[in-house]
């Protein structure tokens, strides 16, 4: 049976290409998770003040790769210990934060925080972790957007 995982670590374009690439990921999603407002628009959440951060939402085969493994990847291919940035991109909806589905995933996440993510970075973890409590896609064309823009620059680097 499948499981969610939602996880923010900056840009989720970055986050979206490399999980589709993870055997066992069979659907990742971009979008806004973590706020106070009802069905963000994404002019809304650069705003800043609907509090959410931009996440995928990876629906994965916990037989071929654990939430665990899910989130050694997460927290090697990205800075949890900048707050609301990573790289260019700054402001509260590129903060790091894990939103867990379960008291499981929470007991994970926050171990893989103090004991594997310590053992990465020299800097404190500032990674966020908190309850899950709803997802909302982002537009379209921000779905697959490596995918559908190969050449763009951002995504060459």
């Amino acid at each position: 049976m499948a499981e969610i995982a939602t996880i923010g670590g900056g840009c989720y374009w970055c986050l979206d290409a490399f999980y589709k690439l993870v055997n066992g990921v069979s659907l990742v999603v971009s979008g806004y998770s973590g706020g106070h407002v009802d069905n963000p628009t994404s002019d809304r959440v650069y705003m800043g003040d609907t509090g959410h951060a931009e996440v995928v939402q990876i629906t994965f085969d916990p037989k071929v790769i654990t939430y665990k493994e899910l989130l050694e990847i997460f927290f090697v291919m990205h800075d949890p210990t900048t707050l609301n940035r990573q790289g260019y991109d700054t402001g509260p909806e590129y903060r790091s934060i894990i939103l867990y589905h379960s008291d499981k995933q929470k007991e994970i996440a926050e171990d893989m925080a103090k004991n594997f993510a310590t053992s990465l970075w020299k800097d404190p973890i500032v990674t966020e972790i908190v309850p899950y409590e709803m997802f909302w896609p982002a537009d379209e064309d921000m779905q697959d957007f490596y995918a559908k823009r190969p050449n763009v620059g951002y995504c060459q680097m």
